[in-house]
């Protein structure tokens, strides 16, 4: 069952939200039922997070990983150069496609392929002029009367 609903009283209150709330509608849609390989994200610290993928079976060459803006395609493509008679074939080595959608300064730091886990190392970096500053409130009542009492001053005494 899904549900659509009506996010406009947000934009009302917000600024720049526009692409969170465009995740939430594009979240209420079915994805497909067919999430292979299995995977896991991991929360490793306030600023630092890790993916992990089950790729056994899959070499490095059949993997390709691309950072696109907000988005992290995960492709694995097994080479089927070799042909073999299988009694038995349970290993599920098909392509696969899996997007991450990333929040803003989110960039991969590393990726590795370990004991048939493929680990991709993400950390979120705000740029300085991004961070929270500080801003100095002044007194416009003080400002102004000061200046256009000394221009008063000086255009008498002109």
């Amino acid at each position: 069952m899904r549900s659509n609903f009506d996010f406009s009283p947000f934009y009302r209150s917000s600024v720049g939200f526009d692409r969170i709330f465009d995740l939430l509608e594009n979240s209420a849609q079915p994805q497909g039922s067919d999430r292979w390989p299995p995977y896991d994200i991991v929360k490793l610290g306030e600023d630092r997070y890790r993916i992990v993928i089950a790729v056994a079976g899959f070499a490095q060459d059949d993997l390709a990983i691309t950072h696109e803006p907000n988005m992290l395609v995960v492709k694995g493509d097994k080479s089927g150069d070799e042909e073999f008679q299988y009694l038995h074939h349970g290993l599920a080595l098909r392509p696969f496609t899996h997007r991450f959608e990333l929040a803003d300064h989110v960039s991969v730091t590393d990726a590795r392929l370990d004991n048939g886990l493929l680990i991709v190392e993400l950390k979120k970096e705000i740029p300085e002029e991004m961070k929270p500053r500080r801003i100095e409130i002044g007194s416009m009542g003080n400002t102004i009367s000061g200046e256009s009492s000394k221009q008063v001053k000086d255009s008498r005494a002109a």
